[in-house]
């Protein structure tokens, strides 16, 4: 398969996706960020926890 057909049928397939809606993904978002926070915060305090030992 060329590159350049490839390129066209990634393309063609990204045209027939179903995007979320901007008030469904800012939410998730949000979410994920938040996770994200969490899970530094929790692995930052263990870190120091497991430094001082």
């Amino acid at each position: 398969m060329s590159l350049r057909k490839y390129a066209s049928e990634v393309i063609r397939e990204g045209k027939r996706v179903r995007w979320p809606k901007r008030e469904d993904l800012l939410p998730a978002i949000f979410v994920v960020v938040l996770i994200a926070a969490f899970a530094a915060i929790v692995l930052g305090a263990l870190e120091n926890v497991f430094k001082s030992l």
